[in-house]
């Protein structure tokens, strides 16, 4: 059995091999009637059509920037009609629905020239590229241009479901024999004691179909709220003059939308600026090969990926009228591919439906064997009477009984039943499971791999402590402004200001409450509340300097730069930060308590690196801010800076952190923490910094190891064997050392690895795992598209209920299944036994 099951119903947990999908379908339909059998699983036939309708699109996507006229020849370029109301000019829109959606469609740089650029689209739709869309009119905005929502296959309706539970093969002979025991009954014994028999099978028949339509109905509408919730992502937007977070399906025409990296792009539009835009479109090119966005290829697609720069865009086309909602429109889901477990329980119900309906037939042949002997014996093999017809029916009855009580339909339903209430369940406790399978996966997972910022600790950063001026002051207090005028030179405090409001990704942004508000990323956010706190305004800072270029974070160079205009005219000023080490060996001279800029000398070069290390060793995350005075406007300098100040951020650890770790390793799950540089992780993180946190988390221990990024991928295969499994906390770490960690984990210690991450750069490793766990608040798009789950309140304690779940629903369905076939089993030897001895 062990070997038939493995040959036939052996599936991998994560992106199984369609050979692997089709040969358990092969093996199953033997049994039972494959229409019920796969009503829970992938639809491959529906799967395979739908990937040669992607592949004609995508191909003629490739194709269209040789010769845009291809786009009126493409499959579903026709867009779904919209009635104008009458007041359409009156709303002050001068320019057609499809019209408008055809300038992104087309890729035409004329076609956008013509219509004036961006400003000439805006003017057009009555939006101020600067404050973006009024409040006011974003119902009108929705009645012309549409909703940014896509058409849905409509629910299949409760009687639907009844109706398939009726095309049970079982269930259909159970009925034939219903009907037959009802006429012979009331022919033999009457009215109405004839149809007591009968009238019970149908009863039987109905709880049954009942009952499972109700099951499949409820789970079905369960994974219509989970696909709805995973679906809902929360954009930046430009709004009465503020930016501001909105639902995705929210999003109108004319809205200014704020991208960055990681960020899906939730709408078709036109690039309004930006800064080293690159962009995936291999949802719907095919091609892998990231494209540029810029003035010359000005158009974002729907569905997209940006994957580094940052820019704003302006919506030209939602929904139904995107080329990701023509692209949907033409596809068909295939369903979600079957568990593990699910397809071994159904081998399980294949090898005992097979044995049972060995038994039935083998039953069947007794029975009748036995009466027809009998009656030989009695010489009445040539008389036959309606009691005889009884007889025969009762035996066909009862063979059809075995096959009922052999073949354990409910094995599969099980599986599904539970892994959808844990599913339910974890929703309630912040985990959001994208798909079914996980849910049993995390029930045998032996190691998690996670990262720190906001998993371990509470993602809300502070600075802790500052160097600046060869002095070290700890910011205790919110009233901090006073001190540092009087500490430190105007130069100098100036210097500060401007490296913190100019040299930032995020932005401070006052909402109608007049309050500051700061989106960005946790390490920027940390750096403007410190600005702010020291008197300074973003907003004067951007007037009096014009930023001119930008070179934003990535994890290679550990660091963002800018180059802005000062105010005198003609100069130019280049400032930069990162990761510290690198910040400190770029640098030539350094700042004094006078403002002026003094030689750094192998002395203080030690003596800034001490500091460094202090910090790092309490736990703080550091950083440099440094800055050069350029001719001209060309280039941004990649040495010869002066250091301003060394910043520590602390990032404080969660509450029940330690207590979560402490259970999972007395379950048995391995807990390493694997820092990796990301968008969110500006400055460098340290193996001091890491090693603080991850004692004082648990998760390190005496006799555990702690390296850095570039150490362990210099090992050789035979070193890695010897030293992972005492491997607790890697620093410095790049998105491919994360990922070689999870696959050495998998395939040469055959671990079932669960990985948390929420930046772009943990995409591949969340990809690889067996199970991975993406960040629902800090976590960017790319990294809950290649998740299996997202945690909504960025917790570790979360992790440890969804592999508590997963544990949970394997002990369940392991009992279940005891008990089931220990009842099947000994009622199908009962009754042939009993048959075969007594006739009965």
């Amino acid at each position: 059995m062990e070997n038939y099951l493995r040959k036939n119903f052996e599936v991998e947990a994560k992106r199984p091999s369609e050979e692997a999908l089709r040969r358990w379908r092969c093996a199953v339909s033997v049994v039972k009637n494959p229409r019920r059998r796969f009503r829970m699983v992938a639809d491959l036939a529906k799967r395979a059509e739908a990937q040669r309708k992607r592949k004609i699109i995508q191909i003629s996507h490739f194709f269209l920037w040789d010769d845009p006229s291809i786009w009126d020849l493409r499959p579903g370029n026709r867009v779904v009609e919209h009635n104008v109301p009458e007041d359409f000019s009156e709303s002050g829109f001068r320019i057609n629905p499809d019209e408008l959606a055809s300038v992104v469609g087309s890729h035409n740089i004329k076609r956008l020239e013509s219509h004036g650029g961006a400003e000439g689209l805006a003017r057009n739709l009555s939006v101020s590229l600067r404050d973006g869309v009024v409040s006011s009119d974003i119902t009108i905005r929705q009645n012309v241009y549409g909703c940014n929502r896509h058409a849905e296959k409509p629910s299949r309706s409760f009687w639907m479901f009844v109706w398939e539970s009726l095309h049970d093969l079982t269930l259909i002979i159970l009925m034939v024999c219903a009907v037959v025991s009802v006429g012979v009954g009331i022919a033999t014994e009457g009215w109405p004691k004839g149809m007591y028999d009968g009238l019970g099978i149908i009863l039987c028949i109905v709880l049954v179909v009942m009952v499972t339509a109700i099951s499949d109905y409820k789970q079905s509408l369960q994974f219509k709220v989970l696909d709805k919730e995973k679906k809902n992502i929360m954009i930046q937007v430009t709004r009465d003059g503020c930016r501001q977070k909105v639902s995705i399906f929210d999003l109108v025409v004319g809205d200014v939308v704020h991208l960055s990296i990681g960020d899906q792009v939730p709408a078709d539009g036109v690039l309004i600026s930006g800064y080293s835009l690159t962009v995936d479109e291999s949802s719907l090119s095919g091609e892998s090969e990231p494209v540029n966005v810029d003035e010359a290829r000005p158009f974002l697609l729907s569905g997209t990926k940006i994957q580094d720069g940052s820019g704003k865009m302006l919506v030209t086309a939602v929904g139904m009228r995107t080329e990701w909602g023509r692209l949907m429109v033409t596809l068909s889901e295939g369903g979600e591919d079957e568990t593990p477990l699910q397809v071994k329980l159904n081998g399980v119900a294949t090898i005992i439906g097979k044995i049972g309906l060995a038994f039935a037939v083998m039953t069947f042949l007794v029975l009748t064997t036995r009466f027809l002997v009998s009656k030989i014996h009695r010489h009445e093999i040539t008389k036959w009477s309606l009691d005889d017809a009884v007889n025969l029916l009762n035996y066909f009855a009862i063979a059809v009984t075995i096959i009922v009580v052999a073949v354990p339909e409910g094995l599969p339903l099980a599986v599904t039943l539970s892994l959808a209430f844990a599913m339910k369940e974890l929703m309630n406790d912040k985990a959001l499971v994208r798909h079914l399978s996980v849910c049993e996966t995390m029930g045998s997972a032996s190691c998690i791999c996670t990262d720190k910022t906001g998993t371990l600790t509470t993602n809300h950063m502070v600075v802790n402590k500052i160097w600046i001026s060869e002095q070290t002051k700890t910011i205790r207090s919110t009233k901090i402004e006073h001190e540092f005028r009087s500490s430190f030179s105007e130069q100098t405090f100036n210097l500060l200001l401007q490296s913190i409001f100019l040299n930032s990704g995020s932005e401070v942004v006052k909402g109608k409450d007049g309050k500051n508000t700061i989106l960005g990323t946790p390490t920027e956010t940390a750096l403007l509340e410190f600005g702010l706190l020291l008197g300074g305004d973003s907003r004067i800072h951007h007037q009096e300097s014009e930023i001119v270029k930008v070179e934003p974070f990535n994890s290679v160079k550990k660091k963002m730069s800018v180059l802005v205009s000062l105010p005198k005219r003609g100069e130019f000023r280049a400032f930069c930060k990162g990761a510290s080490e690198i910040i400190l060996k770029m640098c030539e001279r350094m700042v004094n308590n006078d403002g002026k800029e003094v030689v750094l000398s192998e002395n203080q070069r030690k003596k800034i690196a001490d500091v460094i290390n202090g910090f790092a060793c309490e736990a703080l995350r550091t950083l440099c801010l440094a800055f050069k005075d350029v001719e001209g406007n060309s280039e941004i300098p990649s040495d010869g800076y002066t250091l301003i100040a060394v910043i520590g951020i602390k990032d404080p650890v969660r509450p029940g952190v330690r207590e979560a770790v402490k259970t999972c390793l007395a379950a048995g799950i391995t807990v390493r923490m694997v820092v990796i540089i990301t968008v969110n992780n500006i400055h460098h993180f340290s193996l001091n910094t890491a090693k603080a946190i991850a004692k004082e988390c648990g998760i390190l221990t005496e006799d555990g190891l702690a390296m850095e990024g570039p150490d362990f991928r210099n090992k050789s295969p035979r070193e890695m064997e010897e030293l992972i499994p005492k491997l607790q906390v890697m620093a410095r770490s790049l998105p491919l050392d994360k990922h070689t960690l999870v696959t050495q984990l998998r395939n040469m210690f055959k671990e079932v690895v669960a990985v948390t991450g929420d930046g772009t750069n943990d995409a591949p490793a969340l990809h690889e795992a067996d199970i991975g766990l993406a960040m629902g608040i800090a976590g960017t798009e790319v990294a809950k598209e290649n998740a299996d789950v997202i945690i909504m309140d960025d917790n570790f304690t979360t992790i440890v209920n969804v592999a508590r779940w997963g544990r949970a629903v394997y002990i369940n369905i392991q009992k279940f299944v005891q008990f089931q076939l220990t009842v099947n089993v000994v009622a199908l030897m009962i009754n042939f036994v009993s048959a075969c001895i007594t006739g009965e």
